[in-house]
């Protein structure tokens, strides 16, 4: 069955528009948003993204090692930029994908895509900086792989803001550390901005999460992330508690998120 593009002049359009581009500079500066909502909107689930040509999309991902040379650093601002991308191209996906949800939550879906859009342009500065561009390094679209088995909204922030953006505020206050032992000072610092920017979008998650589900509570959000997505891949070493805390996690979640194994009971 087709599915029913979105009318001309919307914010679905945009979304549609966005998810579907292979132009990069489209990507990096997303156009406009309109005022205009669909008055009755059908649910859009969206399977692929439109990839520039200048992304080679690959299999699996390199690993990130090396960070003393600029190349290493490059390749790892490569991944970042690219997970930024895939963030941003999913804020639009679920707008489309849950046209129930709240206006309000759907709203600041576009938001959050718009601040993924201006990380991925403070990483492609950094990439030059070093000598490299985009596209000097194949990707993964690992996030494409699993979001889109979101059953509805309360999974997407499951996996969104209360996972993968959190565990953000581990990643890049650990990568901001690296980057500043490796002498990139300016690096370190692009690290540290897209960490506290990143606490908005937790919050966001937390708040809708709790409006979703009826509250927040570690078991009830890990029978909400998809198959196969469990809590180790949603948390970072060491947590970052503070931030957690400022973005909305309940102290005992923070615990047990902390303490989680494969094995524990129920996983």
């Amino acid at each position: 069955m087709t599915m029913r593009e979105p009318e001309g002049g919307t914010v679905e359009r945009w979304a549609w528009d966005y998810v579907h581009t292979t132009s990069l500079a489209s990507k990096l500066t997303p156009a406009a948003v309109p005022e205009r909502w669909e008055a009755s909107p059908p649910a859009r689930r969206l399977i692929v993204p439109g990839r520039p040509p200048e992304l080679r999309v690959a299999g699996r991902a390199a690993k990130v090692r090396g960070l003393s040379a600029p190349e290493g650093r490059a390749r790892a601002l490569h991944t970042f930029f690219h997970h930024e991308l895939q963030a941003a191209e999913l804020m639009a996906w679920a707008l489309l994908a849950f046209p129930g949800a709240p206006r309000e939550f759907r709203a600041g879906l576009v938001r959050i895509a718009l601040d993924e859009a201006r990380h991925m342009r403070l990483y492609v500065a950094q990439i030059e900086r070093l000598g490299f561009c985009i596209g000097s390094y194949s990707v993964r679209d690992w996030f494409w792989e699993r979001i889109p088995s979101c059953a509805d909204a309360a999974s997407f922030v499951a996996v969104m803001g209360l996972g993968l953006e959190s565990a953000n505020l581990e990643h890049t206050a650990s990568f901001a550390a690296r980057f500043r032992e490796a002498g990139d000072e300016e690096a370190a610092r692009v690290q540290e901005l897209v960490g506290q920017e990143e606490v908005a979008h937790v919050r966001f998650g937390a708040r809708w999460f709790a409006a979703f589900t009826g509250g927040l509570d570690f078991e009830t959000w890990r029978i909400k992330l998809p198959t196969p997505l469990s809590p180790m891949l949603m948390r970072g070493h060491p947590l970052q508690r503070d931030l957690r805390t400022r973005a909305g996690f309940p102290a005992a979640f923070l615990d047990e998120l902390s303490a989680w194994q494969p094995d524990s009971p129920g996983s």
